[in-house]
């Protein structure tokens, strides 16, 4: 497949001279544990998260920066408030940013952090403006703001659970977005609604509008284990849902962790814990 094209999706025009970010060229390899490999020329950079970084080629340099490391942000105060930002979302104060210094051409390559799929979504193409969960962004190229999104409506603050607080991306160039499990895409009519789990609200387009409905009965709510209040999201718009939440995934693991509290799930063993220990689990 070539350099500058994602699966599933048709090939894009680059426009180089019009745009603010870096102008990369990219490919997502892999299937349940992607990677995306970044194709940088001389001087262009990628910015990504701290520790997301696989392979890079010794002609880029890495260097770490305080805030989102887009560059459009120069004074101290306004590092200061990219770092304060980050810090609200969960995120690292830091960001890494990988720079082409050499001749010819280099790569890097930056992995998920679980099961899942990368999107590749150019900013231009979405209004300049993407809201993702706060712990999808995986990198971007250089120029891409990273900021936060409070929900503004107070019953969506005090219940939108996992859609409170969200990543904001702002610009013209390339992001790249995990997504766990398997990826559905919506794009939304004026005034259509969908309820999606808060959680499973991977990202969306800036012009959604997104709020909070109740799930249903007292009963529903308290017995139906889908929790209280599902997100509203109403277009016209592009909604991503993921299938496989990490809170959900962390989740289970925790629930199934002797250590954590939890028990041996599905195993069965007449031995127990002598069982374990005979099969390597202990």
């Amino acid at each position: 497949m070539p350099f500058g094209s994602v699966p599933k999706i048709p090939s894009v025009r680059h426009t180089k001279s019009a745009q603010v970010s870096d102008d990369i060229d990219f490919e997502i390899k892999g299937v349940e544990m992607q990677f995306v490999e970044i194709e940088l020329d001389p001087g262009e950079s990628a910015v990504a998260e701290a520790g997301s970084m696989m392979f890079k080629h010794p002609k880029i340099k890495m260097e770490t920066a305080f805030g989102d490391g887009s560059g459009q942000s120069s004074g101290l105060f306004d590092k200061l408030v990219g770092a304060g930002k980050r810090l609200v979302t969960g995120e690292s104060l830091f960001t890494t940013v990988f720079t082409h210094e050499g001749e010819g051409k280099a790569r890097v390559g930056f992995a998920s952090p679980y099961p899942g799929h990368i999107l590749a979504i150019k900013l231009d193409e979405v209004q300049g403006r993407l809201i993702c969960q706060k712990d999808a962004f995986l990198c971007a190229a250089r120029g891409v703001s990273l900021g936060i999104e409070f929900q503004k409506r107070i019953m969506t603050g005090l219940f939108g659970g996992e859609g409170f607080i969200m990543q904001k991306l702002e610009g013209d160039g390339w992001v790249f977005v995990h997504v766990g499990g398997t990826t559905l895409q919506r794009d939304l009519a004026p005034g259509e609604e969908l309820h999606v789990d808060t959680g499973c609200v991977a990202a969306y387009t800036g012009d959604i509008d997104f709020d909070v409905v109740r799930a249903g009965s007292i009963k529903s709510m308290i017995f139906g284990g889908e929790g209280v209040f599902f997100a509203k999201l109403r277009g016209p718009g592009r909604v991503w849902i993921q299938s496989l939440p990490f809170s959900r995934l962390a989740g289970r693991i925790f629930a199934a962790a002797p250590q954590g509290g939890g028990r041996h799930v599905g195993e069965g063993s007449l031995l127990g814990g002598i069982g374990n220990l005979l099969d390597g689990d202990g």
